[in-house]
């Protein structure tokens, strides 16, 4: 039993004595490498070296990663912060490497958590301050306006109409000539502007500080008011009539810039070929404008349908964003008692139609009794009536008004563009040559070079004249025209191809004349343009092209291959017979055709 316990002191003591004996040859090791370094720290340079801007840098790093040496108080030599990244297996970097695990994350007085503890002399906590990172500044975010629907024409139902009646090969026979006189117009009050709502002070940005040496920040200054174009309303309701419901949008924020911004309807349980008229256009705010007003024009018919609603939409800002609401809803109360009668066999409500489908606006009340008396003046005559309803409704199209508006719009295009071509079953399957204008771009643009006129009021010419150059000189900016017409084009190029798109109307001294107006500045691009539109050649020849293609229009509300057709037969089929009878649309029979076709009257009743 004593030998047993002898024998286990003997085994310690052996233990603690190999443990002494291997404590202090480590102790020698870490002794003589600390020696080392001391000798190669004195043959170095004493003090921090300095680099000048754009020298470089004796460590490899980027400057970006490198940082001031700091001197280690009471230590034997220098450590700069980077010399130990932390504990790990290898820590290196800095003026010597150490293996093994000797360090924590974090400098201090004190290192633990080795194989060995570092204490005084050697660490402490820096001495310089770590620098007050600088505050990136959160800019202030700018609502981004959804993407804006691009908008997509109206389709236009296929009415269970049958095909418009091929009229006799007798001609009608003409009644007696009725002169079509001028109406004498009065001007047509303006509709009163809606108040523009005095926009509210726009939120404050919060100062973003700048950092500066003085601890008090710098603010910056807020940025200014965005513009936002938007709805008066979200809602507007109208009576069932032939009338015309008034639209206000507002520009809130800053103003002081022009701005422009589209506009649209479109169907949601309102029809635009029965219940409304399309209207499609541009604003145009001038610096410092606030409010613009539009009209959208109701139809009267007798059916019995209930109130039915259509939206009206703003797209495609420039100068400004879309602010809320940007789109509206319009409802059209129904009738509380719907005529027995379609209420286009209503002399009055049958001109006042007219106005809406070929001048794009309410009546002025004495153009509208003037032609009203002319269908009335027949009293019982129905055969008077039928002549005077004929030659009413081709006297909106042949009336100066639509001249200068409406048909004025098919030549610029036929200018601008040439024809179009498409397919004719009549007589057989053939290619035609086709007007180059479509429906919406037409009521757009007709709208827009039509603002505010009004044939016999005071200034009319002067109207008129104004909206010519400012519609032709936009005109010639669209991304259509100048790829068709680049800015590289020579004078007489760009003379020379609006003239053959035109059919060739100018002559060889008109021709070199607006070649030498067009290259000395005289005329712009879109002064020639308009001089080959008006040219009174292109304005004969075209007429009968454009007084068939304005039936579609105008009667039907539809492009001539649009559904209940599916090409330009028809349209073949009456401008051939319009041409027969050497433009004559009485004996070519052709007004009356569409007004007394199914597809134009289930427009307005059964």
């Amino acid at each position: 039993m004593l030998e047993t316990i002898r024998n286990k002191r003997q085994t310690i003591l052996v233990g603690v004595v190999l443990t002494i004996a291997l404590s202090g040859l480590i102790a020698a090791g870490f002794s003589g490498r600390i020696g080392h370094l001391l000798t190669e720290s004195e043959n170095r340079d004493s003090g921090p070296q300095v680099h000048w801007p754009g020298s470089k840098p004796a460590d490899s790093r980027p400057a970006s990663l490198m940082s001031t040496p700091v001197q280690s108080a009471g230590a034997q030599f220098d450590l700069v912060r980077n010399l130990v990244a932390g504990g790990g297996d290898n820590s290196a970097g800095g003026a010597f490497q150490l293996t093994g695990s000797a360090g924590q994350a974090a400098a201090g007085p004190q290192m633990t958590g080795g194989q060995f503890t570092l204490t005084s002399g050697f660490w402490q906590a820096e001495s310089e301050p770590a620098p007050t990172p600088t505050p990136t500044p959160t800019p202030t975010p700018t609502p981004s306006p959804g993407p804006s629907p691009s908008p997509t024409a109206t389709p236009t139902p296929a009415p269970t109409a049958t095909p418009t009646p091929a009229p006799t090969a007798t001609p009608t026979p003409a009644p007696t000539a009725t002169p079509t006189p001028a109406p004498t117009a009065t001007p047509t009050p303006a509709p009163t502007a809606s108040p523009t709502p005095t926009p509210g002070p726009s939120p404050t940005a919060t100062p973003t500080p700048t950092p500066a040496p003085s601890p008090t920040p710098t603010p910056t200054p807020p940025p200014a008011a965005q513009s936002a174009v938007q709805f008066d309303s979200a809602n507007y309701s109208v009576a069932e009539d032939c009338t015309t419901v008034a639209v206000t949008v507002n520009r809130v924020g800053d103003t002081s810039a022009p701005a422009t911004v589209n506009y649209f309807t479109s169907d949601v349980t309102a029809s635009a070929r029965k219940d409304y008229n399309t209207a499609l256009g541009t604003l145009r705010f001038a610096a410092g404008e606030t409010s613009k007003t539009f009209a959208v024009l109701i139809n009267e018919d007798s059916y019995v349908e209930g109130d039915e609603t259509f939206s009206v939409n703003l797209i495609d800002p420039s100068g400004t964003t879309l602010g809320g609401p940007a789109i509206a809803t319009v409802t059209i109360n129904d009738d509380a008692a719907e005529p027995v009668a379609n209420p286009i066999d209503d002399q009055q409500s049958y001109v006042c139609q007219h106005y809406h489908d070929f001048l794009n606006r309410q009546p002025d009340a004495p153009g509208l009794q003037f032609w009203t008396n002319q269908i009335t003046a027949c009293g019982g005559d129905l055969q008077c009536i039928e002549a005077m309803r004929v030659n009413v409704s081709a006297s909106f199209f042949l009336s100066i008004e639509f001249q200068d508006t409406g048909y004025l719009i098919e030549r610029i295009y036929k200018a601008a563009y040439g024809d179009a071509t498409s397919t004719s079953t009549f007589p057989a399957t053939h290619q035609l040559l086709v007007p180059v204008v479509r429906l919406n771009e037409f009521l757009a643009d007709t709208r827009e070079i039509g603002e505010g006129v009004i044939v016999g009021q005071a200034n009319w010419e002067q109207q008129i004249e104004n909206n010519k150059q400012a519609f032709t000189s936009g005109f010639v900016t669209r991304s259509r025209f100048t790829e068709a017409f680049p800015a590289s084009m020579a004078p007489a190029q760009f003379v020379d191809q609006l003239n053959q798109n035109a059919g060739n109307p100018l002559s060889s001294s008109e021709r070199d004349q607006l070649v030498t107006d067009l290259a000395s500045g005289t005329k712009s691009r879109a002064q020639v343009l308009r001089a080959i539109a008006e040219d009174l050649d292109l304005k004969s020849a075209e007429v009968n092209r454009a007084f068939v293609l304005m039936q579609y229009f105008g009667y039907l509300r539809r492009n001539p291959n649009d559904p209940q057709d599916s090409d330009y037969t028809g349209y073949d089929f009456w401008l051939t017979k319009l041409n027969q009878f050497g433009g004559n649309y009485i004996n070519a029979e052709m007004v009356r055709a569409f007004i007394t076709s199914i597809e134009y009257r289930q427009r307005f009743g059964p």
